[in-house]
């Protein structure tokens, strides 16, 4: 390399699941070369399902129209917030304004980082939750940000200890990051949890940033932080088409919040891209019009996969929430567990759990140290692998034991 990299890209590691999958890849080619089952992947939520059929079509006949390809308007299309609002009136009972508090993304990913750029300068503070998704802290980190972990426990619920946070130094505090329905751990997202967070943040002078993909999984009441009264004045919140609508590789998702917050992302996201493909967003407005039924439909095919992750975690012996939401069951790792294998004293019993699984029996199952440390005694299956998928997994690690 001719020059050297940017100071901050120190401050980050390449993402675990990159590195994991490259390692998944280069097992799959010999075992292909030996004529062996390839690994099966219980890691990544990725759905295995097809979008709304409503949502292809109008991808296909909008993509046939001449003047759909050139570049597009930052904030997004007309019927796409129009139809973001909309989705947020009928199902979580919150009333945006589509022209000014609703920005459209490539992804709510892509929502994280450019919040981050937004708000953040060098030395500021940034709350971020443990166990958590991986890029609250690698965000925060490439803008020089200081990260200040705050736990989530089982024993709480995995909620966040508001009477630990009140006692935490919170100066220069900025943002905090919450995630509810959670991922990692499928703990449920409450209107109490909710008000506690509004009233957190209005005290304290904290954007309460809450990230809301996994709302419609698994569960028949989804809600949002912007439906407590006064959550504008310190709230925002992400969602996404990924989760709820079969559409991660489509890249679509939003960021609502007060109009003077949303002004502040779109500078920076203005400099980043040229707008979303118009095709993309009709589709993308075609899907948010699902009634329903899609999403009773959805959960049915989730609840089988529960419950068939369920098992593995029995045959395991992991000890699991039968009653959490959201794409993924979250599992604690015994001590004495069957399956730990040899490990390094600092290896984490779910890395030790994992790693055996994957070069035992040939399934990858993640492991929790990855969200935290409060993770390290953790394992996680995604729910986003067929029932027949799911059955052969049990099986292979069965005979593993």
């Amino acid at each position: 390399m001719i020059i050297r990299p940017a100071k901050r890209t120190e401050s980050v590691q390449e993402y675990y699941f990159s590195r994991k999958l490259k390692e998944i890849d280069r097992m799959n080619a010999e075992r292909d070369s030996a004529g062996r089952e390839r690994i099966i992947n219980l890691g990544i939520g990725a759905p295995d399902g097809m979008p709304p059929a409503a949502a292809i079509e109008a991808l296909r006949e909008s993509a046939s129209q001449p003047g759909n390809h050139a570049y597009q308007s930052y904030i997004g299309i007309p019927q796409l917030r129009q139809a973001f609002a909309d989705w947020y009136s009928r199902y979580y009972h919150v009333e945006l304004d589509p022209a000014r508090e609703i920005q459209p993304l490539a992804g709510s990913k892509e929502g994280i980082l450019l919040i981050s750029l937004a708000f953040l300068d060098k030395g500021d503070k940034v709350l971020v939750p443990d166990p958590g998704y991986p890029t609250y802290s690698s965000a925060s980190a490439l803008t020089e940000a200081e990260i200040v972990s705050y736990d989530l426990l089982e024993d709480h619920g995995w909620q966040p200890d508001f009477d630990a946070l009140e006692k935490t130094d919170l100066s220069g505090v900025k943002i905090m990051w919450t995630n509810y329905p959670n991922m990692p751990t499928g703990a449920p997202a409450t209107m109490e949890l909710y008000a506690r967070l509004v009233d957190f943040g209005r005290r304290h002078g904290i954007m309460i940033c809450n990230d809301n993909p996994y709302s419609f999984i698994l569960n028949d009441n989804p809600l949002s932080i912007l439906a407590v009264p006064g959550a504008k004045d310190c709230c925002l919140e992400l969602n996404s088409l990924s989760k709820a609508h079969n559409m991660s590789g489509w890249r679509v998702g939003m960021v609502a919040a007060d109009a003077q917050v949303i002004s502040q992302i779109l500078k920076v996201k203005s400099q980043m891209d040229s707008g979303m493909f118009k095709p993309l967003q009709l589709a993308a407005a075609a899907a948010l019009a699902q009634g329903p039924e899609w999403f009773r439909a959805l959960n049915d095919g989730y609840a089988v996969r529960k419950v068939l992750a369920g098992r593995i975690f029995d045959i395991i012996g992991a000890e699991y929430d039968k009653d959490s939401s959201g794409m993924f069951l979250w599992g604690r790792v015994p001590r004495d567990c069957r399956f730990l294998g040899e490990g390094a004293p600092d290896v984490s019993l779910g890395e030790r759990v994992s790693d055996r699984i994957l070069y035992g029996a040939g399934v990858f199952i993640t492991p929790g140290f990855i969200f935290g440390k409060n993770g390290r005694d953790y394992i996680r299956i995604s729910l986003c692998a067929k029932p027949e998928v799911l059955e052969r997994s049990a099986e292979k690690i069965m005979e593993l034991a």
